[in-house]
């Protein structure tokens, strides 16, 4: 009963968010502009070399647990790849969530390191969670909703860079123990 129930939520997972790798620019524009409005994200925007955006990153687990998304990655405001990431994990964790995720580069150097092909975060890599606004609405990705840091005059988030990448996640739903980035397996293809 229990691998049956595992493998129904890692199959439910991976159909989620689609396990074919998108090779067309879509627009992602509704949201990294949920991530703009957050006051912790929106500097980043003006400093980082570029950015990978996941609109929609599933992830499900019952005591083993699996995660996948598609994206894109953008240098000087343009497309220049296409990303995915996954990742299958053991221990504590049950449920299922949605989840949008941004990754930034500090410099060319953080960019070839996240572009050449295989990367994936150290175990001590973290993420800085961004609470989603009373602006929600729904669009063409799915639920989404305006970034804020939450709070009463200044921001909770501590931006600091690991390895020259910095990652920030807007929940869309579903309840799950966390969203990791440790043991995340992103590829790159560059735009041709």
């Amino acid at each position: 009963m229990f691998r049956r129930s595992l493998a129904l939520i890692v199959v439910l997972t991976l159909a989620l968010v689609g396990t074919s790798f998108a090779r067309e620019v879509q627009d992602y524009s509704k949201t990294i502009d949920n991530f703009k409005q957050s006051s912790d994200v929106r500097p980043v925007f003006d400093s980082a070399y570029g950015y990978a955006v996941y609109p929609t990153i599933g992830k499900g687990g019952l005591g083993i647990g699996a995660s996948h998304g598609k994206g894109q990655v953008y240098v000087g405001g343009k497309v220049v790849g296409f990303t995915s990431l996954s990742d299958i994990s053991i221990g504590f964790q049950a449920g299922g969530q949605a989840y949008s995720q941004m990754v930034f580069f500090e410099d060319k150097r953080a960019f070839d390191d996240f572009t050449s092909g295989n990367f994936e975060f150290g175990a001590d890599a973290g993420a800085i969670a961004v609470q989603a606004s009373a602006e929600a609405s729904a669009g063409s990705e799915g639920a989404s909703a305006g970034a804020s840091s939450g709070g009463s005059g200044g921001s909770q988030a501590t931006t600091s860079y690991y390895k020259g990448m910095l990652v920030f996640h807007i929940g869309k739903g579903g309840l799950m123990y966390q969203a990791a980035i440790k043991g995340q397996k992103y590829k790159y293809t560059p735009l041709n």
